[in-house]
């Protein structure tokens, strides 16, 4: 089969062809049938220092995903060859304390598909079968494969309350975009969002901002201030890891209000707890990944109650063999969820 390796610790990586594999105990094999490019792929391919102290070269690229289970591992009996499935890209334990707190989402030991197991660039994938979601075959496979990070999104927006309240929204990447669907979709009265790209802040709009700047040619805290009588939104959503976001974020929140973080900044950052947090009375929350499985049953249920159109995010759908373009387009930024189809676009 064809797959997307990176093949060894330097920029890029390779289209080569590579046995199919062959599903172990408690494993399928899937045929995939849309993948989409995330952060993550993108860090693993221009080979950044996160990448370089985590991934062993060589690995099959990728982990959100949608296709078909076309083989069963020995003691599988949760599915059927034919299920349209996508996947819980965090495998985890089911041992530590987080797994049996009802905690998975930050288990212990979690190993992610694409990036500590060979991932989904590719024409076939093993997937653990506990892993696996049942798709609606009403949802297309662009969409259906995108669910994991929309997952990111609902933990996000639904950490606290969503309905009457404003939003900020740091950061316009695929996330940050899903973030601000998921936040209307959800009652949010006003979501502000800020970056520094110009077509990520068209799609924003795409996705029902109520207010776009660009954080570059005007001040974000004074833009927020304008638009909420002085006050400050309810709720900040930090989704871009930009280290000068986090000088601003806590000014641009009213008092008695909540950030929440999902973008991860390169370095250390200093923070005045004392002034910006503790005399505020700010609630802070950290996001990882998605509460398994109860994000998924939003992120389901959000899907099909027709309130919530990602349609505007999929901005480019490619062919497996153009990888490469797709990594371009990431890094310029110039782009929303980049799908590429082993078996060719549609």
């Amino acid at each position: 089969m064809k797959a997307v390796v990176k093949a060894g610790p330097v920029y890029g990586a390779v289209l080569k062809d590579v046995p199919v594999p062959t599903p172990g105990r408690g494993e399928v094999l899937v045929k995939i049938k849309a993948a989409s490019i995330c952060g993550t792929d993108h860090h693993i391919y221009i080979w950044n220092e996160w990448s370089q102290n985590r991934i062993k070269p060589p690995r099959i690229m990728g982990h959100e995903f949608a296709g078909e289970v076309v083989e069963l591992g020995p003691e599988v009996t949760t599915v059927k060859p034919g299920a349209y499935v996508s996947a819980e890209t965090h495998i985890v334990c089911d041992g530590c304390v987080q797994c049996l707190l009802g905690e998975k989402h930050v288990c212990q030991n979690t190993k992610i598909l694409g990036v500590d197991t060979d991932g989904c660039f590719a024409e076939y994938a093993v997937v653990p079968a506990s892993n696996l979601w049942l798709n609606d075959p009403e949802i297309p496979p662009d969409i259906a494969s995108i669910q994991e990070p929309l997952g990111n999104a609902v933990h996000t927006v639904l950490s606290g309350e969503t309905r009457g309240k404003t939003f900020a929204v740091f950061g316009c990447g695929p996330i940050g975009l899903m973030a601000i669907g998921v936040a209307k979709a959800c009652g949010a009265s006003k979501v502000i969002a800020l970056d520094i790209n110009e077509y990520r802040l068209g799609l924003a709009k795409d996705l029902g901002a109520d207010l776009v700047a660009n954080s570059r040619q005007v001040d974000p805290v004074q833009v927020i201030m304008d638009a909420t009588r002085g006050v400050g939104v309810d709720v900040v959503l930090e989704m871009s890891g930009a280290s000068v976001v986090y000088g601003q974020m806590f000014k641009a929140v009213r008092a008695g209000g909540r950030v929440v973080l999902l973008g991860l900044p390169a370095r250390p950052q200093t923070v005045n707890f004392s002034d910006d947090i503790v005399m505020r009375g700010i609630t802070v929350q950290g996001i990882t990944g998605r509460r398994i499985w109860d994000t998924w049953l939003s992120v389901r249920e959000l899907l099909s109650s027709g309130r919530l159109d990602l349609r505007p995010i999929v901005t480019h759908r490619l062919d497996l063999e153009d990888f490469a373009r797709g990594m371009d387009l990431m890094t310029s930024g110039d782009c929303g969820k980049v799908i590429l189809y082993p078996g060719g676009v549609e």
